[in-house]
């Protein structure tokens, strides 16, 4: 990525046009490519600029007053309700302010989310807010160190919503909620019914926001005097067709279980489904509960118990915070609450099998 990159001070058109050894018009007008340049010209003038890590016009603009009030939230799949939920409340809150909001989706390819940070950086957006749970791993880490200070170079702000930040020193603002809290709380749920065998469905490993889960998930096991082998996690992903695949292998296995805390809701929906296939029935035979609360979630067969996730909160929250105090924002770290949602998914073990 190189240090350029993550240079703190702002580029002017005046430095391109010394490193390209040309007068600041010349480099300008090469930059706009609205007037005719030698072609020599303009390439050293367009290599200047991607040497020093130039951010075109739109910021310029929007110096002298004239740039686009514009938020972009990227999100990995558009078609997820979660994201999409989170989305709507950054498009709303940007729209009560008059601005306007852009998505992108990267399918979870860092390639495609580097591109689209630095092209919303090109075209002026003063928020750029990337969302949901990831694998922290060093490439992630330097990723957002380079998107954090690049955008604070440029006089954008960097919003992580859903995810921590990987160092606090990074100019960036976290806003995401508790997932552990929830997780533990929806475990206590079952506990408290008569379970005991209990299976998460859908770990991820090193994703932040199911890892967080898992831990809740221990948490209330080990709350409740169960010693750590009576976790079981399934590290089978999120996902509708996920959850259905793992379930179905999960009923024909020799596994002892009477509950399912599924990593999300659409995990839930495989995995009733798969239960459903298999002529058992929820709650009579086994329990299940969710995370999240989609819209859909009390339309499923039977209506879903699950954790009620902030989504649009959390989406209206990262505009609001980030603009309400922009100079101490960057680095603050805002956590929401999370709470359950009791429908009818789950019930006492079945005689005999309360283990």
């Amino acid at each position: 990525m190189g240090n350029d990159m993550v240079s703190k001070g702002r580029v002017t058109i005046r430095e391109v046009a010394e490193r390209a050894g040309v007068s600041t018009a010349t480099a300008s007008r090469a930059l706009s490519g609205n007037h005719p340049v030698p072609p020599a010209t303009r390439a050293r003038v367009l290599r200047a600029a991607r040497d020093l890590d130039y951010v075109a016009n739109a910021h310029a603009r929007a110096l002298v007053g004239g740039g686009r009030k514009m938020a972009a939230v990227v999100v990995r799949q558009v078609t997820s309700p979660f994201y999409a939920q989170v989305a709507e409340g950054v498009e709303a809150e940007a729209a009560d302010r008059g601005w306007l909001c852009v998505v992108g989706a990267t399918g979870g390819d860092a390639q495609r989310e580097m591109e689209f940070v630095q092209l919303m950086r090109e075209e002026g957006a003063r928020l750029v807010i990337l969302v949901g749970g990831v694998v922290e791993d060093d490439a992630y880490r330097e990723r957002v160190a380079h998107y954090a200070h690049a955008l604070d170079s440029s006089g954008a702000r960097l919003v992580l919503c859903g995810r921590p930040a990987p160092d606090p020193e990074i100019p960036a603002l976290v806003v995401e909620f508790d997932n552990e809290a929830g997780a533990r709380a929806i475990t206590a749920h079952l506990l408290s019914a008569g379970h005991r065998g209990i299976v998460f469905l859908g770990g991820l490993p090193g994703n932040t926001a199911l890892d967080a889960r898992v831990a809740g998930y221990r948490a209330a096991l080990a709350e409740h005097g169960l010693p750590p082998e009576a976790a079981h996690v399934v590290d089978c992903g999120l996902g509708r067709a996920a959850g259905h695949r793992a379930m179905t292998e999960l009923l024909e296995s020799a596994e002892e279980f009477t509950a399912v805390f599924a990593g999300d809701d659409m995990v839930a929906a495989g995995a009733l489904r798969a239960i459903a296939d298999t002529g058992l029935r929820v709650p009579g035979d086994i329990s299940v509960v969710g995370y999240n609360d989609i819209p859909l979630a009390e339309d499923f067969n039977p209506p879903l118990t699950t954790v009620r996730t902030p989504a649009e909160e959390l989406g209206r929250a990262a505009v609001r915070i980030a603009l309400r105090d922009p100079e101490h924002a960057a680095g603050a770290h805002h956590l929401l609450g999370t709470h359950i949602v009791v429908r009818d998914s789950v019930g006492a073990p079945p005689p005999g099998r309360a283990l």
